[in-house]
């Protein structure tokens, strides 16, 4: 065996993984797409958390008019605690917009390079942002209707979603199929976990968990939502605990899988907190929403993972040049 054929396996384990670090093996557009999808991710977990303080700190209507906040972009003379979290919740709202109109634009132009499907996608997620918008507007000029506000937070978690599912395509556009039980697993733990959140948000915009602790009146949706914790809760452990019985690429999964694991009982632990604490402790509530929002984002993520064309055969780039080499 020549000298030259025992180094290629490692020149090419070096080159496979340089090119994974910089991404050069995406092409330039997809890779753009990729990365600013991933930013649109952090924004929208950032809406739906900044969301959560203003509704948990009574900042709904801290700025009374719309778009604008007391006429002007940047109220500084009315800024404190409660203008901040809603000009700001605005703002990230409207970078959102701006970055999803710049995707779409791009997808547009390049659409001979990038998957047909992901110009309507965007397409879709452009005129969510308008609805949301809108439920924006009527949640100020309503005065904070519980209904709209609720539908304001699953539209946000319905984004995130795609969004987070999106970018995990573009990163890996060369995944194969997952294992027929994946898809259907992992997304009716998302879809459970949603509407989790929207009797969540139907709780805490009328103010039912309150009423219900404090004078045992109202207390159908504080019921409800602790109820039917148990259903994403069933799931989601479902999911990861067939992941790693079935083996294979499911469990080569394991990192996100205990992630989701970690992520699922410390939100079963603040939610017991936050009832013990008679929902009087701010951070509580909100950590509550971030962790729901992550779930969120990680699930989607997931639902759209598949094995790569070498994991799912089990041969690495090294076997198969070493196979090479001995042939």
């Amino acid at each position: 065996m020549s000298s030259s054929c025992k180094q290629l396996p490692f020149k090419r384990k070096f080159n496979l993984t340089s090119s994974f670090l910089t991404g050069s093996s995406l092409p330039k557009i997809r890779m753009s797409l990729a990365r600013l999808s991933a930013h649109i991710v952090v924004a929208l977990l950032a809406l739906v958390v900044i969301g959560g303080a203003t509704r948990v700190m009574e900042a709904g209507l801290a700025c009374p008019d719309w778009p604008l906040c007391y006429g002007s972009f940047f109220p500084g003379g009315k800024m404190n605690l409660q203008v901040f979290l809603e000009w700001f919740h605005r703002l990230d709202a409207f970078l959102v917009g701006i970055a999803l109109l710049i995707q779409f634009c791009i997808a547009i132009v390049n659409r001979t390079k990038l998957p047909k499907w992901l110009p309507w996608v965007y397409g879709l997620m452009l005129f969510f942002i308008l609805i949301q918008g809108m439920l924006g507007a009527l949640t100020v000029s309503h005065l904070l209707p519980s209904f709209v506000v609720s539908a304001h937070l699953i539209l946000a978690f319905t984004l995130l979603s795609i969004m987070s599912g999106i970018t995990q395509v573009l990163l890996r556009p060369d995944s194969l199929s997952p294992p027929i039980w994946w898809k259907p697993l992992c997304g009716f733990s998302l879809i459970a976990l949603i509407g989790q959140s929207l009797v969540g948000g139907l709780m805490a915009t009328s103010w039912s968990g309150q009423r219900c602790l404090s004078s045992g009146e109202a207390c159908q949706l504080f019921d409800l939502h602790r109820t039917l914790s148990l259903l994403p809760s069933f799931l989601i452990l479902t999911f990861v605990v067939v992941s790693f019985v079935a083996g294979g690429w499911a469990r080569s999964q394991w990192p996100f899988l205990m992630t989701v694991s970690l992520m699922l009982s410390l939100q079963v632990s603040l939610g017991i907190m936050t009832v013990n604490s008679y929902l009087n402790m701010p951070v509580l509530r909100i950590a509550h929403q971030l962790i729901a929002a992550l779930l969120v984002a990680l699930l989607a993520s997931l639902f759209s993972r598949g094995p790569t064309a070498m994991s799912k055969s089990g041969i690495n780039s090294e076997g198969s040049f070493t196979e090479v080499c001995l042939g």
